[in-house]
């Protein structure tokens, strides 16, 4: 399924930079960058949790805010993309 990650981190402090540069490494783990504060992840219910329960744990309920979008498996025909910053397949072959 693909899940659309956002976040928003207050980086008026270090340790709100610190909370920022973490969750964007954690996305990363997950999924591929497509907006500054955007992450496209595919991933099963299992990643989904995982990654979900990571996120929560880094960041400061009281100061930031999360956004997770569910668009399922058949997500292909929901995205619509203008401009630059094309994103690859994450289900096609991986080519080196």
């Amino acid at each position: 399924m693909l899940i659309l990650v956002t976040y928003d981190v207050s980086t008026m402090d270090a340790d709100g930079r610190r909370r920022l540069t973490r969750v964007a490494k954690k996305c990363q783990n997950f999924g591929q960058r497509v907006q500054n504060s955007v992450f496209e992840c595919v991933v099963d219910n299992t990643q989904f949790r995982q990654l979900k329960h990571d996120l929560e744990s880094l960041i400061d309920v009281n100061r930031d805010s999360l956004r997770f979008y569910n668009l399922g498996d058949h997500y292909k025909t929901k995205v619509a993309h203008v401009g630059t910053k094309k994103s690859y397949d994450m289900e096609g072959p991986l080519i080196i």
